[in-house]
């Protein structure tokens, strides 16, 4: 799995995330991964 228009990664939480899931209800929905890097491996937070 790979990001794209539905899915993305992050490796830590940040509060300006929010905008991002706002964006997501906004659009066509999708999925936030906390936890895991541009590569999709899992880091620790």
């Amino acid at each position: 799995m790979s990001e794209n228009q539905s899915i993305e990664f992050k490796e830590t939480w940040e509060g300006e995330y929010l905008k991002w899931i706002c964006g997501f209800a906004n659009a066509n929905g999708g999925r936030i991964f906390i936890g895991k890097n541009d590569k999709g491996e899992i880091v620790p937070i």
